[in-house]
Parts: C-alpha cells; sequence; structure tokens
C-alpha cells in the first residue's frame, strides 16, 4: 500500500468516500459509504455518492437504485441529479437527461462539470453549436477541470484536428493521471498522430490500471494492425469484448483483419454487416468489393456494385475491381468500358453521389433525421432537381439549427445551385464545430472556384497538420508543390501519401517517379514509374510518366496529376 493509499485509509469514511471518488475509485468509494450507512448515515446523504460509486463501476442498474427517487439532501442534490442525467445518457434516454441536469442547474448553477455534460448532451441531441458554447461556459468556470479540459480536446480534434487536442488532455492528465477515458482520447489521437510508440505505452498504461478496461485492448489491436501483426491484432481485438462484436469500428478492424490474412469470406461478412449499418460509407463497400473479388464471388460483386461502378461519381478502385469481375466470368466488353474509365484521369471536380436509398423512398421520409435529410439532398442532387435539394436542405438546417450536419448539408445544396459564397458561409459555420476531410475538401474547392487559390492551400495545409494521415490531402498538396517547383517538398508529401494509402495509387506513383528523376533518383523513378504501369496498365498518366522517365524528359510540367488545386470546379455535393 502506497503512502496515499494509508492516507486515504485513516480518513473519515465522508472524506475517504469523497477521496475515491475523485480519484475514480467507484469500488473504494462504495465500501467507504457503506461504512457510512453502518454507522448511522441515512439513505438520501449517501445516495449521490452511492450513485455516483455504481456509475464508475459500469453498474448502471445498481445506480439507478441509488439515483432514480431523486431523493438527496440539500447539500448532495445538485451532485445527485447530475449522476441521474450521466445515467439517463448512458443508456440513450435524452429527454430524461435533460431533466435531471435541469433540476442540477437550479442548485449549482456554476459547476463546470455539469456544463461540461450539458454540452454532450447537447452534441448528442443535434445542437453541436449550443454544445460548443456549453463546452466554452464549463472551460470558463473550470479552466483546470479535467471533465472540461477532456471535452475541449475532443472540440478541438474534430474542428481543427489531432494535433490541436493533446495540450487539452495533457492538462486533463496532469490532474487526473489515472482517468482511464481521458487516457483513451490521449491514446487514440497520438496514434492518428503517427506517434504509435507513445500511443502504445499509454495503452499499456490503462492495462495496468484496469486490466478489465476493454478500449485498452481495442486500442492495442488498432496499433498492432497497423504494424502488420495481424496475428496479434486479432488477439487483442478478441480481448475487447464488444468492440469486437458491436461497435462499427471494431467490425471494421476484424473485417481488415480477416482480409490481410486471407478469410475473404469471414471479410465479406463483416464488411456486409458495416455496410447496412452505414450504407453511405463508401470505403466500406469498396472494401466489401474487394473481399467479394478476392473471394472469387464474382457474380456477386457484380450484381452488388455494377450500377454503382458506372456512376459519375465511382472511384477509379471500383470500377477496376468491378472490370476484373466481368473479366473473370468472360464479360470482357464490359469489362474493357469499366477498365478504360478507371483510367481516365481524375480531376478535382466535385461530384454528388448516388444516395444509398431511391430518392421516392426518402420524399416520402422527408427530413425528420440525418440520413434521411442526406438521402433526399443527394437524391435530389443527382436528378437535378437541385431547388428541391436546396428547399430539403434550408428545411433541415430550420429545423435543427445547430447542427453542423445541417450546416454542411445546406452548404451542399447551395453549392449544387453554384451559390458558392453561400455555401462557403455555411461551411465555416460547420467547421467550426467538426471539420472533417470530406467538408474541408468541399470547402477548398469552394474557395478555389472563388479564385481564392492561397486560401484553399492554406486550409489544406492547417487540415494535412492535423490529420497527417490523411494520405488523399497529402498527395493533393504535393501536387501543389510540384507546380511551384519545389521538389523537396512534393516528395515528401507523396512520400507521406504513399505511407497513408496511396503505395498502389498509379497517379502518386506517377508524380513520384517524376519528381524523383528531377531530384537525381532514376533508380527510385524507374521503380515507381514501372509499378504505375505494373497496377493500371492502360493508365495515360502512368504511361506519360514511364516515357518522360526513360527518356529523362522532366523539364515539362505538362504531367496530367490528380486532385490539382488547379483543376476544376465545385458543382455540387458531396
Amino acid at each position: 500500500m502506497t503512502a496515499c493509499d494509508q492516507a486515504e485509509a485513516q480518513l473519515p469514511p465522508p472524506e475517504r468516500a469523497q477521496a475515491m471518488l475523485g480519484s475514480g475509485d467507484g469500488f473504494g468509494a462504495e465500501m467507504a459509504l457503506r461504512d457510512m450507512l453502518s454507522n448511522g448515515s441515512s439513505r438520501d446523504a449517501v445516495a449521490a455518492a452511492m450513485g455516483e460509486a455504481e456509475l464508475l463501476q459500469g453498474q448502471t442498474a445498481e445506480a439507478r437504485k441509488w439515483l432514480e427517487a431523486g431523493e438527496f439532501t440539500e447539500n448532495t442534490a445538485g451532485r445527485g441529479f447530475l449522476m441521474l442525467g450521466k445515467l439517463e445518457m448512458q443508456v440513450g434516454n435524452l429527454p430524461a437527461a435533460g431533466t435531471a441536469f435541469d433540476k442540477a442547474l437550479s442548485f449549482m448553477p456554476d459547476d463546470a462539470e455539469l456544463w461540461v455534460y450539458i454540452a454532450r448532451l447537447r452534441y448528442r441531441g443535434g445542437e453541436q453549436s449550443q454544445a460548443v458554447d456549453a463546452a466554452m461556459r464549463a472551460i470558463e468556470l473550470g479552466p483546470d477541470n479535467p471533465e472540461a479540459l477532456l471535452l475541449r480536446g475532443q472540440l478541438a480534434r474534430d474542428a481543427e484536428g489531432m494535433a490541436a487536442a493533446l495540450p487539452y488532455f495533457e492538462r486533463a492528465l496532469e490532474k487526473q493521471p489515472a482517468n482511464l477515458g481521458i487516457l483513451a482520447d490521449y491514446s487514440a489521437t497520438l496514434a492518428e498522430l503517427g506517434r504509435a510508440r507513445e500511443s502504445l505505452a499509454v495503452a499499456r498504461r490503462m492495462v495496468k490500471i484496469d486490466p478489465g478496461y476493454l478500449r485498452a485492448y481495442f486500442l492495442q489491436a488498432v496499433l498492432a494492425a497497423r504494424g502488420a501483426e495481424f496475428d496479434l491484432a486479432r488477439k487483442l481485438l478478441i480481448r475487447s469484448g464488444d468492440f469486437a462484436s458491436d461497435m462499427p469500428a471494431g467490425i471494421l478492424l476484424g473485417g481488415v483483419i480477416d482480409l490481410e490474412q486471407g478469410n475473404y469470406a469471414s471479410a465479406a461478412q463483416a464488411f456486409d454487416r458495416l455496410n447496412r449499418l452505414q450504407p453511405e460509407n463508401r470505403q466500406v463497400r469498396e472494401l466489401l468489393a474487394r473481399s467479394l473479388s478476392l473471394g472469387g464471388n464474382h457474380r456477386e460483386l457484380i450484381h452488388r456494385f455494377s450500377k454503382e461502378a458506372r456512376l459519375l461519381s465511382a472511384s477509379p478502385y471500383m470500377r477496376l475491381v468491378v472490370a476484373r469481375a466481368h473479366e473473370a466470368v468472360g464479360e470482357r466488353d464490359m469489362a474493357a468500358a469499366l477498365l478504360d474509365r478507371a483510367a481516365e484521369t481524375r480531376d478535382a471536380n466535385l461530384v454528388a453521389m448516388q444516395p444509398a436509398v431511391s430518392l421516392t423512398v426518402t420524399s416520402r421520409r422527408g427530413v425528420d433525421n440525418g440520413e434521411d435529410a442526406l438521402s433526399l439532398v443527394r437524391g435530389r442532387i443527382v436528378s437535378g432537381d437541385r431547388n428541391g435539394a436546396l428547399a430539403a436542405a434550408t428545411e433541415f438546417r430550420n429545423r435543427y439549427p445547430g447542427s453542423a450536419d445541417a450546416m454542411a448539408l445546406l452548404g451542399d445544396a447551395r453549392l449544387s445551385n453554384r451559390q458558392v459564397g453561400g455555401a462557403l458561409r455555411v461551411y465555416n459555420d460547420a467547421a467550426r464545430i467538426r471539420r472533417p476531410w470530406p467538408l474541408a475538401r468541399r470547402m477548398i474547392a469552394a474557395l478555389r472556384s472563388m479564385g481564392r487559390r492561397e486560401d484553399a492551400i492554406t486550409l489544406a495545409e492547417a487540415q494535412l497538420a492535423g490529420n497527417p494521415s490523411n494520405g488523399e490531402l497529402a498527395s493533393m498538396l504535393a501536387n501543389f508543390a510540384y507546380d511551384k517547383g519545389d521538389m523537396d517538398r512534393a516528395s515528401a508529401l507523396l512520400d507521406q501519401a504513399m505511407g497513408h494509402g496511396f503505395a498502389r495509387d498509379p497517379e502518386v506513383l506517377s508524380l513520384r517517379a517524376v519528381v524523383a528523376t528531377r531530384q537525381g533518383n532514376p533508380e527510385l523513378a524507374k521503380r515507381c514509374a514501372h509499378r504505375a504501369v505494373f497496377i493500371q496498365p492502360q493508365s495515360p498518366v502512368a504511361l506519360q510518366a514511364l516515357a518522360m522517365v526513360e527518356q529523362g524528359d522532366v523539364s515539362r510540367t505538362a504531367l496530367a496529376k490528380t486532385q490539382s488545386l488547379e483543376n476544376g470546379s465545385a458543382l455540387a455535393g458531396r
């Protein structure tokens, strides 16, 4: 027992319970509170603290027994209703949580932790702008409150990128070094910044604190998979319990592990399940298509994805994998047509994506929730009804004025109507809350179409600084650096892109070959150029790069490149 533990054990039960709660030790707090009950304390005097202790242990049913009646003393009522609100949030009863927090406010209107949970409730309820206001109130009231710092870090991560979040998590950990929730966010953020060794150290520290904390094993599983240690990743994922079976991130990781280990049928099952949960997730559909292709299920692949591969919004990869499936079953004409389209040089034009649900269905559903609103607006843009798309997006924004998703969707509708300035205004509003890459990409396109090229580049650089694992963005900025003649910067960005998912992209490889030649590295140039042609033999960009490298003629900048900030115009939604 440490000196601190001995000191806590010598405290009277009330002080010992509060010390235990402050350190996150729910079990120790419960023991101290039961000592108080044995010594004559009334139930309402300990109910709030006992409910908190049970919540710390993950015992929601037991916590409800102490909190639901709302029978607390005057001094503990604020804390009791705060804990009741947290309990209701955990079980998904948001209206009841709001009622509990309102009661807590009447007892402690200036409590920083209460404002943290008000912010979290507003965020989950779609009032994200109001959630940011509540979070700022929490920080104002408790600049050193760990929960307030954690929330501020999470908001900074959403709006500014991973790097911006770290100082808040680190400050929070100075106050509560054993807080598992803060440690988990810190570890995950370090991993996204490419600081795998540090992330792993934090995850292992979490296991030492609590071997039963399942998220620690999931974080280690992700790191193992990124390091290509797939056997270890699977063992850790299994140890993560519900993450492996119920969480979308866990289902995705399990599918990726199966895919890498050659278990194509199991991978396809995982991605199929995830596709039903997230029908608008393009990455999941491509992983499902890849699993079906590698497993030899060519007929099923054609049945499921042939129509999508022919859409204007289809990715080159989807076209290529469906073309190979047609080729495998002897449908060479259909394969050739898709291979030709897959080999076409990509530009930066935004293209409206076909929604997962038909326009007929979404028109009946209306805009009651974000998924239906997204499908309806997308469907109307694709069908050419841009005014209808704008009307639906405006209705959704009016219904949920604080929602970042509603703001972004309205921006999409305005962009499709060529109201670029108006689109950028609501995009900026959304980005103050959350700026994921799809939103940043559309903001960049809007700035570019307005002639604000340098502003577009500045935004792209800021986005990459906060999210260095974004290979697509790195390749975009590499093109810009190449256009400026900055070969050192271009090569670094291309290597960054290739290290994050673009090592088999023929256009990235082609540009890397040309840059390597201009830097005086002909061997690297030839390897990259030949690999680009091997991956996509019909690619004009790959063939052009190979010819330029073989001839040593790279003085011109005529190589057609992907996603240049110079090309394209913003015409449609996401």
